[in-house]
């Protein structure tokens, strides 16, 4: 069997896989709709924007009634701001190939957000990819000087865990060998630097992922999160037309895509 070759040390585009989408429960759908004696049908082609058209319509009750399709009922929601409607409508995304300074910069949306990220305590950084700023791919004399520093860094942390790791033992050898490698990581990954790649899974909901795109997808983001915004921005229109349709990517005049969106902060 053919092996893979190894991965390129160095990262210059962020991966974002979609692992979560929502499903509607038509049966359960189906006994509230009996029950109440209403009747509703949808066009819509994504459980989120049905799940967003029924909230909208529970508020009153106006199944049946009114706008036709999913497309006109959620533009509605946009252009009137009724944003809690879109906070049922959930995705999550698994995100890699990001620094850690973009992701000190993606916690940071709290609301409507749920992260779990990759531990440096518990996973050894030796081998660990790094990311290129996207200023220094534009320049080879500033990637190879800012490389010799990554370079530097990677053998001092590696010379610096394995020292850490034999002084634990010492100090402590009644400790489980995997208790030993904790301690000796924690202690070490202090010197890493903010482009060290992490991982990173994220949980949100339209209304928040909105908010997220409005913010870092703007040309006054920082330019790795901006171009994670508009990687992101392809995923959710993809998938929820309906809940994204004023959100656009364009070209800014630095030369690097954006994202823009028509009805701000919903």
């Amino acid at each position: 069997m053919a092996t893979k070759p190894p991965l390129d040390p160095y990262i210059t585009k962020p991966k974002v896989y979609l692992l979560g989408r929502q499903t509607v429960v038509r049966e359960e759908l189906s006994r509230f709709l009996d029950e109440e004696g209403v009747a509703f049908t949808t066009d819509a082609g994504a459980a989120a924007e049905v799940l967003a058209e029924i909230a909208g319509r529970t508020c009153y009750m106006s199944f049946g009634k009114g706008r036709k399709t999913n497309r006109e009922y959620l533009d509605n929601i946009l252009t009137s701001k009724h944003g809690s409607v879109l906070e049922h409508a959930v995705w999550s995304l698994l995100i890699t190939g990001v620094s850690r300074s973009l992701t000190h910069e993606l916690v940071r949306h709290r609301a409507g957000f749920g992260y779990s990220q990759l531990s440096q305590r518990y996973v050894d950084e030796g081998d660990a990819r790094y990311v290129v700023p996207p200023l220094y791919q534009e320049n080879d004399e500033l990637r190879a000087r800012w490389r010799q520093t990554i370079e530097t860094l990677r053998k001092a942390y590696v010379e610096l865990a394995d020292s850490t790791a034999q002084y634990v033992q010492q100090k402590h050898p009644e400790m489980a060998p995997r208790d030993r490698r904790k301690w000796a990581r924690q202690a070490a990954r202090s010197i890493l630097p903010n482009a060290c790649e992490t991982k990173i899974f994220v949980t949100g909901n339209s209304r928040s992922w909105r908010h997220f795109l409005e913010m870092r997808g703007s040309p006054h983001a920082d330019t790795e999160i901006r171009l994670l915004a508009v990687e992101i921005c392809r995923v959710l229109k993809n998938e929820s037309p309906n809940i994204f349709p004023d959100v656009e990517i364009y070209d800014e005049a630095d030369g690097m895509p954006a994202v823009r969106i028509t009805h701000s902060k919903v």
